[in-house]
């Protein structure tokens, strides 16, 4: 149908649907979502007879689809925008076209350079994108300014309170305290690695995650990481690849096993991943006001707890996410989804390769945020007891 031809009876329904609702819907709208495949056609019905025709009717989901695309159409709004705004709401957008606009996320990881374009010589593409990296002064923004903020308000607070800040008592469980080496650009480097090959060592773990606090004297989780040949060898041998770094996944590309993910992974289990991903982003911009509600008040309370056992965790991970996209658009929910999908499947994969591994640890304060560690509650409860309260307090509560 041209956008001049009268619309047919069939779509007629659907305009006269969206009126009801108080939603401005044209022909030419129709015609546009389905060419981006997020409505169906008409159903075909029966001749009408002595050469007048035939009918049709809307597919019984166009209806639905029809406000939520009215809804949400807009002036920016690609398609797959549109794809994922509907399968969020759960209506029922073709599958195909859902999972398009998942690889359609992971497409947006892009590496300055031809990263895409076969390489035989991992070395020699690692060499090109260091140098890559520092002609262009790339960075990473490791701790945006809300979070720096923040922990400069409970440092502030804390040791007006008599209180040494940060604890020293930190020390005591970090064999390598003291602040990070790596600079922005470091961090871009290390990043971008990761992606490509789909591992870290576990140094560059641990020094990744001292440069998330560069105001903490020490951090236990970092030293966890750094030292787990030491302390775990067996462990660490199953979960190391043979060059000693941790694998984040089967190795190779990230993008690649995201985009598996994303063709492959059942849509209930998108859409709750999807669920939880908004969760958590709600919890981390809930917490952040909270405690500066606090900070604002001149106290600590317990906000200002969970905030710090979070930061000193894998939790402060989530927090420094959320507050980093102020305005996530749908792809970049979409990416944070699969990449908690990742992040499920390690957990998974971990457990076949350890049996016994203590998944009760994932379930104290700040370990992971809360929607998640909901997702988890079979690994978490399987084994044991809670973590005791004591082992989390802070001095200025």
């Amino acid at each position: 149908m041209s956008s001049s031809d009268a619309p047919s009876a069939a779509d007629q329904q659907l305009l006269d649907h969206a009126h009801r609702h108080g939603l401005a819907v044209t022909p030419k709208n129709l015609e546009v979502w389905r060419r981006a495949r997020l409505l169906p056609g008409n159903v075909p019905g029966g001749g009408l007879g002595r050469g007048r025709g035939s009918t049709s009717s809307p597919e019984p989901a166009s209806f639905d689809l029809v406000l939520g695309l009215a809804r949400h159409a807009g002036r920016g709004k690609r398609p797959r925008d549109l794809a994922l705004l509907l399968f969020a709401e759960g209506l029922p957008v073709p599958e195909k076209t859902v999972r398009a606009a998942f690889t359609a996320a992971v497409d947006t990881i892009t590496l300055q350079g031809p990263d895409d374009e076969p390489h035989s010589d991992l070395d020699q593409q690692l060499d090109d994108l260091a140098d890559l990296i520092e002609e262009a002064g790339l960075t990473v923004t490791l701790v945006p300014a809300r979070a720096r903020r923040i922990d400069e308000g409970i440092a502030r607070l804390a040791r007006a309170g008599g209180h040494t800040w940060p604890p020293a008592e930190l020390a005591l469980w970090d064999e390598n305290p003291g602040p990070s080496t790596s600079t922005p650009q470091d961090a871009a480097l290390t990043a971008a690695t990761a992606v490509i090959t789909g591992s870290m060592s576990l140094e560059d773990v641990g020094d990744m995650l001292r440069a998330m606090n560069p105001g903490a004297v020490a951090n236990p989780i970092a030293s966890l990481v750094e030292t787990s040949r030491k302390d775990a060898p067996d462990v660490a041998d199953k979960v190391l690849t043979p060059d000693g770094n941790l694998a984040l996944g089967p190795t190779g590309d990230v993008r690649d096993h995201l985009r598996a993910l994303a063709d492959t992974t059942p849509l209930e289990d998108l859409s709750a991943a999807w669920r939880t991903t908004e969760r958590v982003r709600d919890w981390a911009l809930d917490l952040s006001a909270r405690v500066e509600e606090e900070l604002a008040a001149g106290r600590l309370g317990e906000a200002a707890v969970e905030w710090q056992n979070s930061r000193y965790a894998m939790a402060g991970l989530a927090l420094l996410n959320a507050l980093k996209h102020r305005d996530r658009p749908p792809t970049q929910h979409a990416l944070d989804t699969l990449m908690l999908l990742y992040q499920l499947g390690e957990f998974r994969r971990l457990d076949s390769l350890v049996p016994g591994c203590q998944w009760h640890l994932l379930g104290a304060e700040g370990m992971l945020p809360p929607p998640t560690r909901e997702l988890l509650q079979d690994l978490i409860g399987r084994n044991a007891a809670s973590v005791p309260d004591e082992d989390a307090r802070f001095p200025g509560r």
